[in-house]
């Protein structure tokens, strides 16, 4: 049989009338670029390293103040009184503060007993300390398992309270408002909050307490987090080595420097009367841990951080789950920015410095600046001047402040430096959404207000059957298939075949690797991988 030759199938009005299309296109891409495209780049270029230069300035700035403080550093301990509560014999117990123990959950099945049981495990006073069990969860057969636990609890001779509330209003900062209303919490000084994954160790009380009895323009005591699954999976360690930094050089540096950071929302002490100054809980964003802190602070309240005290707690699991997080981490901050712009400017407790670095420092450059210009830059501009050359990007903001200011994050976890590489392909995957979610908080719109649990496996982690039917659940085609990231990985692929095809930028082995991130991640792989230590 004779070969049936492309011609036949595919005639020459087929192959003028592609050439003539891609004719076209070339045509009208030459006709835009110069007058529109250009312009535009170069401005976005321009905009992508005046944010790269801020950034590296303050990353810069915090490695100088953590340097100083580890090596020249007082410790909390001589920076403010500390003593260790003693025994009264005339007032016996009556001598020690009364605390609270505030634990709020929604659906926690698979944490609920870890949680309540750390908290019922802390030694203090038993007379002296009351746990309140703040349950907003809407099934039937959680609610009945973590009431069972509490009275469990309670017949071992805990003072223990159940909580339930009608509705889920304000969420999380709604539960923690209501159980502050109960007539018993009236005698209470401090509440220690702890998310239903957190575990905290017998001692933390004693050793937080004391610095907010001693001290009383202290308002709170934060502890450090330690995660029981950084080492599930790749994507795990990614979010470690992010934390990491956020705890051992932000907190430390905000805490030393500033006597003000960002409450975590968990694993701290709280003097309950500087959250009733500040105006109590607040529903308004999805981040009402960092509206308090900020809201007291400029009532005049300072903060202590405290790294050497660490809370265990789970990392997120499923790429899901993180992806949720992030967004709320993300548009919170950024949404409560907008809100609170003018109040910080205007008012008049605090020092003209600290207000600089509240807006400027804390909420603009880590909270806005960070996120954006590490997508826009890193994602979208870069890859485009491959395809614009007219465009240059000096070397020290491509490739040097990059460098600098990756090296200097990873100072915080120094175990994992062998993942540094991974840990910027995944972080700039991650800022896609990050900056979605910056934007969706600075213009108030779409999932501004969305809340959605943190999902969390607690003693699940331990079982390898359980894992294993975890890890088949996750690969699910459904929840595998990511279009954003595929979008960008598409995108970053085409410019690398750009630009080693016709290009002179020499970006294509980035590209071709930040690609494959994206693809990695929009396939639904990156919870897959479990690294070596």
């Amino acid at each position: 049989m004779e070969r049936i030759s492309t011609t036949t199938l595919l005639p020459d009005t087929f192959y003028g009338t592609r050439d003539d299309i891609t004719e076209q296109f070339a045509i009208m891409w030459e006709q835009i670029k110069a007058p529109l495209i250009v312009p535009l780049l170069r401005i976005a270029v321009l905009l992508c390293l005046a944010m790269s230069v801020m950034l590296f300035i303050e990353r810069v700035y915090m490695f100088i103040v953590i340097t100083f403080v580890k090596f020249f550093g007082k410790k909390p301990e001589k920076r403010y009184k500390w003593e260790p509560l003693k025994d009264d014999v005339e007032l016996g117990n009556s001598s020690y503060p009364m605390v609270l123990v505030q634990i709020p959950m929604y659906n926690e099945k698979e944490v609920y007993q870890l949680s309540i049981g750390a908290a019922c495990g802390l030694s203090w006073p038993c007379d002296r300390i009351i746990v309140q069990v703040l349950d907003d969860s809407t099934d039937p057969f959680t609610k009945n398992l973590v009431e069972m636990e509490c009275q469990r609890w309670a017949s071992k001779g805990i003072n223990i309270k159940y909580e339930v509330r009608d509705n889920r209003s304000g969420y999380k900062a709604g539960a923690l408002k209501e159980g502050l209303k109960h007539s018993y919490v009236k005698q209470c000084d401090y509440v220690a909050i702890f998310d239903a994954d957190f575990q905290p160790e017998p001692d933390f009380l004693w050793r937080t307490i004391p610095f907010l009895v001693h001290n009383p323009e202290l308002s709170l005591v934060q502890a450090r987090w330690k995660y029981v699954n950084a080492d599930e999976c790749l994507m795990t360690r990614m979010q470690e080595m992010s934390l990491d930094y956020h705890f051992t050089v932000e907190q430390e540096v905000g805490s030393t420097t500033h006597a003000f950071f960002g409450f975590n929302g968990t694993a701290g002490v709280w003097r309950i009367a500087a959250i009733d100054e500040a105006g109590g809980w607040k529903d308004r964003t999805t981040v009402e841990d960092m509206d308090l802190a900020v809201r007291a602070s400029l009532k005049g309240w300072k903060f202590l951080y405290l790294s050497s005290l660490m809370v265990k707690n789970e990392l997120p699991s499923t790429f899901k789950a993180y992806r949720y997080q992030q967004h709320r981490w993300s548009c919170g901050p950024a949404n409560l920015f907008r809100k609170m712009f003018m109040e910080i400017v205007r008012n008049k407790k605090v020092s003209l410095w600290k207000k600089v670095h509240v807006i400027y420092s804390f909420f603009f450059v880590r909270k806005v600046v960070a996120h954006i210009v590490t997508f826009v830059f890193y994602v979208v501009v870069l890859p485009a001047t491959v395809l614009v050359p007219e465009v240059e990007v000096p070397k020290w903001g491509a490739v040097y402040i990059p460098a600098i200011i990756t090296l200097l994050n990873a100072v915080g976890t120094p175990r994992s430096l062998h993942l540094l590489v991974f840990w910027i392909l995944f972080e700039n995957v991650m800022s896609l959404h990050r900056t979605k979610a910056t934007f969706i908080g600075l213009l108030e719109v779409g999932r501004v207000n969305e809340w959605i649990v943190t999902e969390k496996l607690g003693d699940a982690l331990k079982l390898k059957s359980a894992a294993k039917a975890f890890r088949k659940h996750r690969m699910r085609l459904g929840d595998r298939i990511h279009l954003l990231e595929l979008a960008a990985g598409a995108y970053l692929f085409f410019c690398g075949c750009y630009d080693i095809t016709f290009g002179n930028n020499h970006y294509f082995l980035y590209l071709f690797v930040q690609a494959f991130a994206f693809f990695i991640v929009g396939f639904g792989y990156v919870g897959t991988f479990v690294p070596n230590s």
